[in-house]
């Protein structure tokens, strides 16, 4: 089974790899839901869990709502899977032309904007409350005693236990934990062997020519208990490629990453997530493939730990030179 982290701050106990249900639906439309999307999301439910998978992640403008419709649907139909889950949702992201046709896609953490978003994202999901609720990216219009405002009433109604930001800075989840009253207890970033800023950040903050900010994002939550979720752990992909169509610097990384499989006796991709799990702020990977295979083959690096020369081969590889 897979291992777990209990969620400082909470009662959540959560597996190791999360599921992102971003792709249930790959429609960003208003077309009817087919019975094609209905059995993948079927498929992928059962396969998360019966790898030991219980954290489903979602946001309100997933597919414009239709893949929280979508896992909504399995639910009313299948109840008793609701207790097995540890349910995530984002909202704070309007889409363009939302409401009206002219209107630019921009952030809003307004009072009114984030309880309608979780109200509809229950509608859609079928449930009475999240188990965690995020803001999906930093709103520079933002108010943090909005905010406050906001998650205490949703708090009080029962309609979400925990929250979180996705795509904060250190500095910026410091600012709004001044004024909420909940504690943040995750932060979802960009993170991979491939898109390692927030990694690199620590080695580079002093190096002449730096072009890093140094702003601390995974030191910041390491020191304050808040869980660190990797979106995109697998960079989409990108390592999976044709090795003749790679720069240099791609190819060398994804024939090392190979051979590690080969040596532990996994696919790539639980290389990929191993070298994730073996960074000491205790990161959950949110893999978002909508193949039950890719799943099972990712859910793999759970089982194995890189030694501490091979994480260091892999990141200077992908680098594209040593470390400093």
């Amino acid at each position: 089974m897979m291992k777990t982290y209990r969620i400082p701050r909470s009662e959540l106990e959560i597996s190791r790899i999360g599921y992102g249900c971003m792709h249930l639906s790959r429609a960003w439309d208003e077309a009817p839901l087919t019975a094609g999307e209905r059995s993948r999301t079927h498929a992928m439910i059962d396969t998360a869990l019966a790898q030991g998978i219980n954290l489903f992640d979602h946001a309100d403008i997933y597919a414009r709502g239709k893949s929280e419709r979508l896992f909504g649907e399995v639910l009313r139909q299948r109840p008793n899977l609701r207790g097995q889950m540890v349910l995530q949702s984002k909202c704070g992201i309007r889409l363009a032309g939302d409401p009206d046709p002219g209107a630019p896609q921009r952030y809003d953490f307004s009072h009114a904007h984030i309880v309608a978003s979780v109200e509809a994202s229950l509608q859609r999901l079928g449930t009475d409350y999240l188990d965690i609720l995020l803001l999906h990216r930093p709103d520079p219009l933002g108010q943090p005693e909005e905010v406050a405002q906001a998650f205490d009433a949703l708090h009080g109604a029962g309609k979400v236990r925990h929250f979180g930001v996705s795509n904060h800075t250190g500095a910026q989840i410091a600012l709004l934990q001044r004024h909420v009253r909940q504690p943040l207890i995750i932060n979802q970033v960009e993170l991979s062997l491939l898109h390692h800023v927030l990694i690199d950040e620590g080695l580079m903050a002093n190096q002449a020519g730096a072009p890093y900010l140094a702003s601390g994002t995974l030191d910041y939550c390491r020191q304050h208990d808040i869980l660190v979720q990797a979106w995109s752990p697998l960079a989409s992909g990108r390592l999976a490629a044709p090795l003749e169509s790679m720069d240099e610097t791609l190819r060398t990384t994804a024939e090392l990453a190979l051979q590690l499989a080969q040596t532990h006796g996994v696919e790539m991709e639980a290389i990929l997530l191993a070298w994730l799990l073996r960074h000491p702020a205790g990161i959950q990977p949110i893999v978002g493939t909508t193949h039950p295979e890719r799943l099972i083959a990712s859910c793999a690096g759970d089982t194995i730990e890189v030694s501490r020369e091979q994480w260091y081969a892999l990141f200077a590889a992908a680098r594209g030179h040593r470390v400093p």
